[in-house]
């Protein structure tokens, strides 16, 4: 049994995410853990809500709120959403906790024993119309590189480029929308990750089995143009962790708070910490390369959009302290999902966001289009003629229908127990073969984080189990061979336990349901599929369920449709 640590990119406090949002880091993160705690690893999986910042302190006003009491609302919304979508996290944390101001600060200390920070006094972008110091991201601009007229102060959305503020062509605030910004001196903190760049970029150069998507941005920004530059680690807000403690190896910095993107990683651990404090585990053997965590495989997932401060910002952090700490192993970095031709957006109401997918179908109809779907290779799109075709097709016609047909003859023709008589001939030893093979390739898939190409052969073997009851007809042998039938039927519902145990990681309600209706909760994996064919015996009862999944009709589409499809421009 192995060890296996996994986090998911934690989301931001400011609002309930969108289905992009979702299948790029938390749903696949689960289907993962989902299928090592199946094949009996031990499992740690965390993830947290990010709540410092100014986002979180303009939607907290904007809600009429404080803004520790909006985060505390916020983070319990999306706790209950997570928990809707099964999102089995053994801790769903908090940026916010004691826990992580006490570790940013240990490691902002650390960081600046081994010389890795540095105090500068500089000039930042002021909003008069707003009356503060405006954080990158609230300051918008036309990018000096490639001229998108939206990009942010600390980046370029179309192009990657990593910017200051005082490289935007037409600089204005995205709080007001004021012009009238000047540059006014203030004196931050800065973590030296140009020191850090030969570290780093070995450590990179030695994960080779990166998918090509993390490794290519993490040496775009490792590389590209001046390289790795030092990075303010500082921000003139009063939400956050104080950058004056006690303690604190430097003076003068009473009223700022550490950047979030600075402690927001730092929470990972944290969140371990919290995860002990309210079990009582150990959060050292998963983090602490001293304390055993030198077993541990750590797996992170996360959208394009976090690999760079995820391969250089977080490693830097972790590697300059000089600790023993726990670093990633693996990082499964995904693409956008957009929507029907375009973005998600809050403001245009455009899109499915989590709580209103909850609201439509189960959480299964989603997390199956979803990660069957998944943006792995390239940009994938979310339309609802696809949705209503992908679900009713492999989930109703192939899965549910396989159950209902199955049970609702088995209970007509023998009753509601696993029948006797007959024996296995040709066509199910070709099932059992096909069964196997395929298995092997699904596990080799889920493995190996290839998430798309696990659902296909999942599918498959659904598909697989189709085609067998079509070619045998069991309904059609019962008429002048009874004991043939039961033989069928009898190899067909021990199937069913079989996709329970293997679907699980993808439909895990689904699974429940059908594990429910065989009235057994034995979870093993198949890994002997002859054996696990034959787990229910004779004389076995089980209940017929109610349909597994209903289909989405036309006219349910064409009103979604009209309802998501907001504002455009």
């Amino acid at each position: 049994m192995a060890r296996h640590l996994i986090t998911s990119a934690i989301p931001y406090i400011n609002g309930i995410k969108h289905l992009g949002n979702l299948v790029g880091s938390q749903l696949p993160a689960d289907l993962y853990a989902r299928y090592l705690r199946a094949r009996g690893h031990e499992v740690l999986f965390l993830c947290a809500t990010d709540e410092h910042g100014t986002p979180a302190e303009l939607a907290a006003a904007k809600a009429g709120k404080p803004v520790d009491a909006y985060c505390a609302e916020m983070h319990a919304v999306q706790a209950e959403i997570a928990q809707g979508f099964s999102l089995s996290f053994d801790h769903f944390g908090r940026s916010s906790s004691a826990q992580n101001r006490v570790l940013t600060q240990a490691f902002a200390a650390r960081l600046a024993d081994q010389g890795l920070i540095r105090e500068v006094t500089e000039k930042q972008m002021y909003s008069v119309a707003d009356g503060r110091f405006l954080p990158d991201r609230y300051i918008e601009g036309t990018c000096p590189n490639c001229g998108f007229d939206s990009a942010r102060g600390d980046q370029c959305d179309n192009c990657t480029k990593q910017l200051d503020p005082v490289d935007l062509i037409n600089p204005r605030s995205t709080v007001s929308g004021s012009t009238e910004l000047e540059l006014r001196e203030t004196k931050h903190l800065y973590l030296r990750q140009s020191e850090m760049k030969g570290a780093l970029a070995e450590w990179i150069e030695g994960k080779q089995d990166w998918p090509i998507l993390t490794t290519s941005i993490a040496k775009k920004w490792l590389n590209d143009g001046d390289g790795l530059q030092d990075r303010g680690i500082t921000r003139d807000l009063s939400w956050g962790v104080p950058v004056q403690f006690e303690g604190a190896p430097w003076a003068g910095m009473d009223g700022k708070v550490f950047y979030v993107w600075f402690d927001a990683p730092i929470e990972y651990i944290a969140c371990a910490q919290e995860w002990a404090a309210a079990t009582g585990g150990d959060w050292e053997r998963w983090w602490r390369t001293d304390k055993g965590a030198e077993d541990v495989t750590y797996t992170q997932f996360m959208g394009k959009d976090n690999v760079p401060f995820h391969t250089l910002s977080f490693p830097a952090t972790i590697l300059g302290s000089n600790e023993p700490w726990k670093l990633v192993d693996y990082i499964k970095s995904f693409n956008y999902l957009n929507y029907d031709g375009g973005q998600f957006s809050t403001s245009r109401g455009r899109g499915v966001f989590m709580d209103q997918a909850l609201s439509l179908l189960p959480a299964d109809y989603w997390r199956w289009w979803l990660l069957s779907h998944a943006p792995e290779s390239s940009d994938a799109e979310f339309t609802w003629e696809n949705f209503q075709q992908s679900t009713n097709k492999d989930l109703a016609d192939v899965l549910g229908n396989l159950v209902s047909r199955v049970t609702k003859f088995c209970n007509a023709k023998f009753g509601a127990v696993v029948p006797d008589g007959g024996a296995w001939g040709a066509a199910e030893e070709a099932l059992i073969a096909e069964v196997e093979g395929r298995l092997v390739a699904y596990s080799t898939h889920m493995e190996a984080m290839e998430v798309r190409k696990a659902a296909i052969e999942l599918r498959s073997i659904w598909v697989a189990g189709n085609e067998y009851l079509q070619a045998s007809a069991p309904w059609t042998v019962v008429k002048t061979d009874p004991a043939q039938a039961a033989a069928q039927i009898r190899l067909a519902l021990n199937l069913i336990r079989v996709y329970a145990v293997i679907s699980q990681p993808f439909i895990p309600t689904a699974a429940a349901s059908m594990m429910t209706g065989m009235r057994t909760d034995d979870w093993t994996w198949p890994d002997d599929v002859r054996s696990a064919l034959t787990a229910l015996p004779v004389g076995h009862a089980f209940d017929v369920p109610e349909v597994l999944f209903a289909k989405i009709t036309d006219a349910e589409r064409e009103a979604w449709q009209v309802q998501f499809a907001g504002v455009r421009d």
